[in-house]
């Protein structure tokens, strides 16, 4: 008999929201639908899908919409991958084009199967959005690609403006709920982008930037110590948000932190020297994206 799922928290007043809703929604529902076109905002069923959505703004997601691994507090579905869709890149850069974004954010499933992870596709949509939209800025969140610094370095040339890679919650925790990944190979990621990146002409360098949950059962220790490591790594830029379950089958809440909290998270990382920092019980990778990176340049 299986064992039934932990009873979800009840949600404190601080994460009540009115969900906002408008024309732009459904602009943007009509062409994500029209190109068939993936989303990390309703894949992975995020709470602020649907003030993106009204704000004219999605974050795609390629590669498919299946991952290869299968962590505990992500909504998106592990299953058996399907082929590459060819036109994919250029279904991005159409999107993009007809939704007028001044900040384009690609993110994508993990895809271990692929002997470079997904890199070149990564590439060549980043390619495909410049030629449609060259005045825009382009933001890619990308999975660790095993390791690959060669992967990492087919992303970057490809002339992204923000490059960020997730360590998600403290190295502790990687077994329980990032079983298939890895934190020392999460932040050579970082450290490879950072290496990469001062080879070139300070003009075109790209930011670097990560994120993390809290309430996972991580330890106030241990979120200092890796907002140390990410620092360590030169990352630029760094998300802090509250975990929330996606379904019963994800990993429970440990903990709700407080708004107050994450206001003295966001100044602790602005002491230790990250150059834009964005935390609150909402904030997510991509969440109001633009903003953060005009604030980080």
């Amino acid at each position: 008999m299986t064992a039934a799922a932990p009873k979800r928290r009840r949600l404190p007043a601080w994460l009540g929201r009115t969900i906002p809703a408008g024309p732009r929604s459904a602009a943007v529902r009509k062409v994500l639908e029209t190109l068939d076109l993936a989303t990390v905002c309703r894949s992975a069923k995020c709470p602020n899908r649907a003030e993106c959505f009204a704000a004219g703004t999605a974050t795609f997601m390629i590669l498919g919409d299946a991952c290869t691994r299968d962590c505990a507090f992500c909504g998106i579905a592990s299953a058996p991958p399907q082929p590459l869709r060819a036109n994919e890149p250029d279904a991005v850069a159409a999107a993009a084009e007809q939704l007028a974004l001044a900040h384009v954010v690609i993110t994508s499933v993990t895809r271990d199967d692929l002997p470079d992870g997904g890199a070149g596709h990564f590439a060549r949509t980043i390619r495909a959005v410049r030629g449609r939209t060259p005045s825009a800025a382009i933001e890619v969140l990308t999975p660790d690609f095993g390791g690959d610094g060669e992967a990492v370095e087919t992303v970057l040339s490809a002339g992204c403006d923000v490059f960020n890679h997730n360590v998600e919650t403290a190295p502790r925790l990687y077994d329980r709920v990032r079983p298939q990944a890895n934190y020392q190979r999460s932040l050579a990621v970082l450290a490879r982008a950072d290496t990469w990146r001062r080879q070139r002409p300070p003009g075109r360098r790209p930011i670097t930037k990560s994120g993390l949950m809290l309430g996972l059962g991580e330890r106030d220790d241990e979120i200092e110590q890796v907002l140390q490591d990410l620092r360590g790594a030169r990352c630029d830029v760094v998300t802090m948000g509250q975990y929330l379950r996606p379904s019963d089958a994800n990993v429970p809440v440990a903990r709700f932190v407080r708004p107050e909290r994450f206001a003295a998270w966001r100044e602790t990382a602005l002491a230790m020297g990250f150059s834009a920092v964005a935390a609150g019980p909402f904030v997510r990778s991509s969440y109001r994206a633009g903003t953060l990176a005009g604030s980080a340049g």
